[in-house]
């Protein structure tokens, strides 16, 4: 057996990577969104805490949005410094404008986390609304100045 493929997102420089909305890659009528929060390899990671808290506030609003429908996935990165949002058959400005205002309805939510019970999440004592609330200011503030709509990485 030989040495497998190397995937697409190892092509893509590390070093060089900033916070921002990139097309990740398209495979037919989905597209991988990288919502990249913070920048790779600089020891400023994501805690489980705040990856799980934006996991279940963002994943609710998404899947309530105009574009729920079209959700096939949204789930934190194994590298901890960001999010994969996968939608089928929307532009990527629908879907940026989208995540815009998910960012902004977490923001403005008061409340318990959703799904912060034993009966609907596997480790529902570790989330937090200010973790999540942190982590999607940063980010909305690195969105608001986004200015590059071909949501390409930069190299």
């Amino acid at each position: 057996m030989g040495t497998p493929d190397k995937i697409e997102s190892f092509k893509i420089d590390h070093d060089l990577l900033e916070p921002g909305f990139y097309i990740s890659r398209i495979d037919g009528n989905i597209i991988t969104y990288d919502l990249r929060t913070r920048k790779p390899n600089t020891g400023a990671y994501m805690d489980n805490l705040t990856m799980h808290s934006v996991e279940h506030m963002f994943a609710t609003f998404v899947r309530s949005s105009e574009i729920r429908d079209d959700v096939v996935y949204f789930g934190p990165m194994g590298c901890q410094t960001g999010f994969y949002l996968l939608v089928k058959d929307r532009t990527p400005e629908e879907v940026f404008r989208c995540t815009r205002t998910v960012i902004d309805q977490i923001l403005a939510y008061e409340g318990e986390v959703f799904g912060a019970s034993r009966k609907e999440c596997g480790n529902y004592k570790n989330l937090s609304l200010a973790a999540a609330k942190a982590e999607m200011r940063n980010y909305g503030k690195i969105l608001s100045e986004w200015e590059d709509m071909t949501f390409a990485y930069k190299q």
